[in-house]
């Protein structure tokens, strides 16, 4: 049954279906790891083909970091493992890389900062224990990659998990109308941080604050040419796009303006477009189309703007679950992975980026964000065996409150129903699943030094 059909029932008819489905697929089932045949090389190879090869070399070098890099950069793997795995069948409106570094401190449009899940590139349909055992495995990797030992880990996994389960309950006891408009980080910093894992946070809030357009100008090499500032190329991380000619820069830019909210278009009117490079990011994208943008105002004050190729996401082309979020809108003829980005990041945030947009150029979809616009993330190496199991709670409480937008919520949260063993077997599979990981680690690197992978390190 699609998650369309799901949308009409009552609270009453979710909850009944969610403890039948207990008999069906008994909680202590999501201990078992149930992996496919696959060859770990072959799909980084095969998400190759449609990068930059340059830019290949620079991100096998970014995963080859650690452990948790490549877990963080391996995405396509995660969809891959889990396609024919055992689950529900409940499909909500998933994150598609719902890993522990990807939640951060950004500004609301009312410019209050607010921390929340923050990426969005393989946002779609899937079903919902994809995204929180994504998430327990990267709290358990990651809390190894800092430092902490085996059972300290295993906490922080449970931590996110248990956050996950109890923030969910609590979100289905509101009204659709409720939960759609509640933003409850703020109070569940204070509830679930301590007084010292708080100050970290303020800290990073800090530095957050000052991820301005300007800030951004004064670190990046900026030359003036012809009276313009123009970007200084660094490559591969920096480089100029011969594609992207002035012409077709300014029909590009029209065809994302026509896609934003009319005040940002009003907006933006005022502002031109000065330089546009390529630049390097993340770990899992580096190789797809990504630029920023400098855009100058009536005074000359600068804005930076991100543009992103938005390729199918790989719970589609991994997990083999064609996306059906356009159920709900109208699924635009071009751009549509654009499209789906920002209407999942829309769907999944407390509070949004208002200059949110999409287009398509040379039948490659792109979605537009700010850039690092008051954006943050908290250093998870710096952090105590307590301060990430409280950060881990948080995690799992976010991606709780974004489950719960999606019309089949009520039937996850009656399955789990304060299920403690649940929690428990969801942290065996991510155990299991990082020895997989480990694996898979040494088996890339194993390709590198045959020569069948390139690698650039230290980019």
């Amino acid at each position: 049954m699609s998650m369309r059909d799901r949308s009409a029932r009552s609270l009453e008819e979710m909850q009944a279906e969610g403890a039948a489905l207990r008999k069906q697929m008994p909680r202590r089932e999501h201990a078992r790891l149930v992996l496919p045949d696959r060859d770990v090389v072959a799909i980084l190879e095969e998400q190759h083909r449609t990068r930059l090869p340059d830019l290949v070399p620079v991100r096998i070098g970014r995963m080859l970091q650690s452990p948790f890099a490549f877990y963080r950069g391996g995405s396509a793997i995660f969809a891959h493992d889990l396609a024919n795995a055992p689950a529900t069948g409940i499909e909500v409106i998933a994150c598609g890389d719902a890993h522990v570094a990807n939640f951060g401190l950004y500004a609301t449009p009312e410019r209050a900062l607010t921390f929340d899940l923050n990426d969005f590139d393989e946002a779609s349909n899937a079903p919902w224990e994809w995204d929180l055992k994504r998430l327990a495995a990267s709290a358990y990797i990651g809390a190894l990659d800092t430092g902490l030992q085996a059972d300290q880990a295993r906490d922080v996994a449970r931590a996110s998990v248990t956050g996950y389960r109890e923030t969910l309950a609590m979100m289905m006891e509101l009204s659709a109308l409720e939960r759609y408009y509640y933003r409850g980080e703020t109070t569940w910093l204070k509830q679930t941080l301590d007084d010292d894992t708080q100050r970290v946070v303020r800290q990073t809030a800090r530095r957050a604050m000052r991820n301005t357009s300007a800030r951004v100008l004064d670190k990046l090499d900026v030359e003036t040419v012809d009276g313009r500032p123009r970007i200084v190329e660094e490559p591969p991380i920096v480089q100029r796009d011969p594609f992207l000619t002035e012409a077709l820069t300014r029909r590009l830019t029209d065809r994302y303006r026509r896609t934003v909210r009319a005040d940002i278009a009003v907006l933006l009117s005022q502002f031109s477009v000065v330089d546009t490079v390529l630049r390097v990011v993340g770990v899992g994208s580096v190789g797809t189309r990504c630029y920023i943008q400098l855009l100058e105002g009536p005074s000359h004050e600068p804005f930076f703007l991100q543009i992103k190729e938005a390729q199918p996401s790989v719970l589609e082309t991994y997990g083999g679950r064609p996306s059906r979020v356009h159920g709900w809108a109208t699924w635009p003829r071009r751009g549509a992975n654009g499209f789906r980005v920002i209407s999942c990041q829309r769907t999944l945030q407390a509070a949004s980026d208002p200059f949110l947009g999409y287009f398509q150029a040379a039948d490659r979809d792109y979605y537009v964000r700010q850039f690092r616009d008051m954006k943050g993330s908290l250093d998870l190496a710096a952090l105590d065996a307590g301060q990430f199991e409280q950060y881990a709670r948080l995690c799992g409480a976010l991606l709780a409150r974004g489950h719960s937008q999606s019309p089949a919520a009520g039937i996850v949260e009656a399955y789990l129903r304060e299920s403690v063993r649940f929690d428990g077997a969801v942290v065996d599979w991510a155990v299991a699943y990082a020895d997989v990981v480990e694996r898979d680690f040494a088996a890339v690197e194993a390709a590198v030094k045959s020569g069948r992978l390139p690698v650039e390190r230290g980019v």
